[in-house]
């Protein structure tokens, strides 16, 4: 399995940016996916998840400025990012719990390589 995501880049302040990822693969089922973002010298953090059944979690700072979405038959998940601002600059990460063929009802945690976006002010 793969996840693979395109969109970063590099913004002004106020500007808007949207991520895509794919996940592929061997894939049977995939239940939560969501976006985390690292930026240099901190942990990486929860940015926005979304479960098998639409369910949405944002992270505070980026409530009323980000929505994340998927495409259940594409195995996708987006985030539309808006008024977005120079503490927002990271290296965001995809991130999947896919069930793959053969393995009953087990998950495993996937994650894509990281993109990054910068926001300058």
């Amino acid at each position: 399995v793969q996840l693979m995501e395109t969109g970063g880049g590099s913004v002004q302040s106020g500007g808007s940016l949207r991520l895509s990822c794919k996940a592929s693969g061997s894939i049977f089922k995939v239940n939560d996916m969501g976006w985390y973002r690292q930026a240099p010298g901190k942990q990486r953090e929860t940015v926005a998840t979304i479960t098998d059944n639409g369910n949405t979690n944002y992270k505070d700072s980026v409530k009323d400025r980000f929505t994340i979405s998927r495409g259940y038959a594409e195995n996708t998940v987006d985030l539309q990012m808006d008024i977005l601002q120079p503490e927002d600059t990271a290296v965001y990460y995809c991130f999947a719990r896919i069930i793959l063929w053969g393995m009953g009802s087990v998950s495993k945690d996937f994650w894509g390589p990281g993109i990054q976006v910068t926001v300058s002010a």
